[in-house]
């Protein structure tokens, strides 16, 4: 059976190292580009290359952005106040479009998952922590997945969180078991941060204190 070209066979396995693309997927994608249009595909090329010289983490919260800081951290309308932890930047994403929170972001990369050697030093909980400490903040929403990983990443922040005056609060249930939050309609995650409850720190109503400022 004869074998690919070399830069076919190349490109091929370039795409089947992206996360979900298998060996079929990575073959159609690779034929569809080598048919499209050479304006088109450097169009792709062009993109990729921008998108690696231009991104990075926003200093603060570790979103994705384009300078030191990211636009939300440098929205001035935007509760100060207010810190929704995340594991990813699609997170923060799908949390946007729900237009239900008006406030900052943390970004974890990631969740604690010791199988696969990720612990708590390997996420950004040391920075949250000092930005809890130097922010004023007085509310962390938990918003990591509704899974194994994100559960043991919640009950860890619960425990490091505990700070006098300080809520801490998890997403409401009514996102299913094991899914993620970039899945999740705008109804259904914009319903789960308005009915937060809260897991651990100061145990006052959130309803009374703690407005989701629409």
């Amino acid at each position: 059976m004869a074998d690919y070209a070399h830069s076919i066979q190349e490109l091929i396995d370039a795409f089947g190292r992206l996360p979900g693309i298998g060996p079929k997927s990575a073959q159609r994608i690779t034929f569809h580009l080598l048919k499209v249009d050479k304006v088109e595909s450097q169009r792709l090329v062009s993109a990729i290359a921008a998108a690696v010289e231009k991104v990075r983490f926003c200093s603060r919260c570790f979103n994705l952005a384009e300078s030191d800081l990211c636009s939300i951290c440098t929205d001035p309308q935007r509760d100060r106040h207010v810190l929704c932890v995340v594991e990813e930047p699609r997170d923060v994403v799908a949390i946007e479009r729900t237009r239900e929170f008006k406030g900052m972001y943390h970004v974890l990369g990631g969740a604690i998952d010791h199988l696969q050697g990720v612990g708590p030093d390997q996420l950004k909980i040391r920075e949250l922590l000092g930005r809890v400490s130097d922010e004023g903040v007085t509310e962390v929403i938990v918003c990591t997945n509704p899974n194994i990983e994100g559960e043991a990443t919640a009950l860890y922040l619960q425990r490091v969180l505990d700070v006098p005056g300080l809520t801490v609060s998890r997403i409401a249930s009514g996102l299913p078991v094991g899914g993620d939050l970039e899945y999740a309609d705008e109804l259904t995650l914009g319903r789960a941060i308005e009915g937060r409850r809260v897991i651990g720190g100061d145990s006052r109503a959130i309803a009374e204190d703690v407005p989701i400022h629409r």
